[in-house]
């Protein structure tokens, strides 16, 4: 006699969102299942990776994730073509890291004026992240969102702080946002609900959990993703529906665990430790429902890359 497996039954869908323009425009989300169920149901885009690119010259990276990088660090630019070019980048983040108060403190006209330099060159979707200080991203981000009218930007952290003046500039000139809460169920769900609510179309959203790599809190992100896509999913909260965006890079990267050379650790090869643990960090998110993670390393990309086809084959 034959045994039918039982399956889980979904009356909700997470949201299909098309991201930049043109030919090379990817749409996200639109998957009807728990992540890569394709046994209950469909997943119509995989998911997809955003390559890195800071806005500045990063001193703080370790040898191996600047190592392919060393011809461009000092120009923007430059590197956002060599992601595409070179390592067939399907989406960019330019980190507005220069824009830090901590930091180099650059203003927002000059920060968007890069912004749009780095649009102009390239022809795939950009996502433009600032640095969590509400009052500069206020500054920053309403800025871009104006020099880039045109651009279809995917504009965050998007926070509780700051949604207002940011979300009615990514209105007004036609920007995706990324609405950012501190891994937390209740507070995603809260700051959706006050983006819609301001008006933010629902298929100009992305959620951002605030997630971490392996070894640092790793399993709780997990665990909050996860609820994320259950409520979505097979409770019909709409709030809860919409593509989740995970800015991993710059978690992993900065780990004592990458840092640690060869000679001053049991861990074995530095580079293949950062690589690795950027892999293994990425597809655990894409797992939990992941469905843009903004990585670093080429070679890290390649092995997640690599995972994602054979996970939805």
């Amino acid at each position: 006699m034959a045994i039918e497996i039982p399956k889980t039954r979904y009356s909700g869908k997470v949201k299909e969102i098309k991201l930049g323009k043109g030919e090379k425009a990817v749409t996200v989300g639109g998957e009807n299942s728990y992540p890569f169920y394709l046994f209950e149901g469909t997943m119509p885009h995989h998911p997809r990776i955003a390559m890195e690119v800071p806005d500045c010259a990063p001193e703080e990276w370790p040898k191996a994730a600047i190592e392919p990088f060393h011809d461009v660090k000092n120009d923007p630019v430059a590197w956002a073509k060599k992601c595409i070019h070179t390592y067939g980048a399907e989406m960019i983040c330019l980190q507005l890291t220069s824009t830090d108060p901590n930091g180099l403190n650059r203003g927002a006209d000059e920060a968007a004026a890069l912004v749009k330099k780095v649009a102009d060159a390239v022809d795939v979707p950009i996502i433009v992240w600032g640095t969590a200080n509400h009052e500069k991203d206020t500054q920053v981000l309403t800025k871009v969102c104006e020099v880039c009218q045109d651009k279809r930007l995917i504009i965050g952290p998007v926070e509780e702080k700051d949604y207002k003046k940011i979300g009615a500039a990514a209105i007004a000139y036609k920007h995706t946002v990324v609405a950012s809460s501190p891994i937390d169920i209740n507070l995603a769900k809260q700051l959706n609900i006050l983006l819609g609510n301001l008006g933010v179309a629902d298929d100009m959203i992305l959620m951002d959990p605030t997630v971490s790599g392996i070894g640092y809190g790793l399993e709780y992100c997990y665990s909050v993703m996860e609820r994320m896509r259950m409520a979505g999913l097979t409770q019909q909260d709409e709030k809860l529906q919409y593509p989740i965006i995970c800015n991993l890079s710059k978690e992993v990267w900065k780990s004592k665990e990458v840092a640690q050379p060869d000679n001053e650790s049991n861990m074995g090869n530095a580079k293949n430790r950062g690589i690795l643990m950027e892999a293994m960090s990425a597809v655990t998110l894409l797992m939990a429902g992941g469905d843009i993670i903004i990585m670093r390393h080429p070679e890290a990309i390649k092995l997640t890359k690599e995972m994602i086809v054979d996970l939805a084959s």
